[in-house]
């Protein structure tokens, strides 16, 4: 394994971080503390997950994903070997059914004691907005929402100030953002910095050969403001591994049980490109996969690929691309693709 810190901080992680948001939902209990032993001997100390898992998010199974986490830590006593990362919810219709009112002092008062209890932990070691209040170009909206844009923007002070109480009280250690953009990054860390607050230190953006967007805007962001990326959906839900290509549905995936969730991903485009990328792979002798998590292990602005998987095979694989080393002309070959279909896949 090969490993990197937090950015600004002495925490040490793994370059593959473990994702957990099928945990409860098409993964039992015992699946999900299977993985974790796996991947803590695989040398993968640092793992993700979310008050709103599992994914399909339903009032059945909120918190479920952090409850098995809890009961893993609970038996294993593993608590000191894993850094552990956890969100909150941010508002929306979506998540109704956990509450109202998005990202405020009370909502994340709330959040934080729920998720230490159900994670059965004293401490949250990264601790993450899932998505911001106000309406952002994410989740497969390409354009900007104009419609959404006019809602209040976040009251980065008030986030700040309650998270910084939190860490005071060392129940978390430090922040980060998800599916956030450079305006969004930059107001925080001028409030941090305005207002001697903590400063986040990642932001949880989706990332993958068919879906670069990060490179525009956020990538410097991270680079100069030293932000790292932990790039989630490196294998765009499943496409990047080939399975869906020809029209395939295999049984039991999570593109066929919930096609909505792929979607976005599986426009003639996408499909044209990820097609173009597996032929590099076989001719390079690895596999769709193992070259489209090393490709994005191998960027400057990573801090942590997330990798998640229903199957313990696939798992295996995706933790095995950290011993890919890509060539410079497997890159430029990946890299023409990308200049012919510039990111399919919004």
């Amino acid at each position: 394994m090969k490993y990197t810190t937090l950015p600004n901080t002495d925490t040490k992680v793994s370059k593959i971080c473990l994702g957990t948001m099928t945990w409860g939902k098409q993964n039992t209990e015992a699946d999900g503390h299977e993985q974790m032993d796996f991947a803590l001997d695989a040398g993968v100390n640092f793992f993700d997950t979310a008050e709103l898992y599992s994914v399909p998010a339903t009032p059945e199974t909120y918190g479920a994903t952090e409850k098995i986490i809890g009961t893993w830590l609970k038996k294993t006593g593993n608590r000191d070997k894993v850094v552990l990362a956890s969100k909150i919810a941010g508002g929306g219709d979506y998540t109704a059914h956990i509450r109202k009112g998005g990202l405020n002092r009370e909502n994340i008062i709330d959040a934080i004691h729920k998720s230490l209890n159900r994670l059965q932990t004293d401490y949250i070691d990264l601790y993450q907005l899932h998505w911001p209040n106000r309406g952002v170009n994410v989740f497969g909206t390409r354009d900007f929402p104009t419609k959404t844009a006019n809602q209040e923007a976040e009251n980065h002070l008030e986030i700040l100030e309650t998270l910084q109480d939190f860490i005071k009280q060392g129940k978390i250690k430090h922040i980060g953002l998800s599916n956030e953009t450079p305006w969004g990054t930059m107001k925080y860390m001028q409030a941090a910095t305005t207002h001697n607050l903590p400063k986040p230190v990642t932001v949880q953006n989706s990332y993958s050969m068919i879906h670069r967007g990060y490179e525009v805007g956020m990538s410097e962001v991270s680079l100069r403001e030293n932000i790292g990326l932990l790039a989630y959906s490196p294998l765009a839900q499943g496409v990047l591994s080939g399975k869906y290509l020809d029209g395939n549905k295999p049984e039991g995936a999570r593109g066929t049980l919930f096609p909505r969730f792929i979607a976005r991903y599986m426009g003639e485009g996408s499909l044209e490109a990820v097609s173009r990328y597996e032929n590099i792979a076989k001719k390079n002798g690895i596999t769709l996969t193992e070259m489209s998590l090393a490709f994005v292990n191998q960027l400057p602005f990573v801090t942590s690929n997330i990798i998640g998987a229903t199957k313990m095979n696939q798992l295996k694989e995706n933790i095995n691309s950290i011993n890919i080393e890509l060539s410079d002309e497997i890159l430029k070959e990946i890299n023409s693709v990308h200049a012919a279909i510039p990111n399919p896949a919004p």
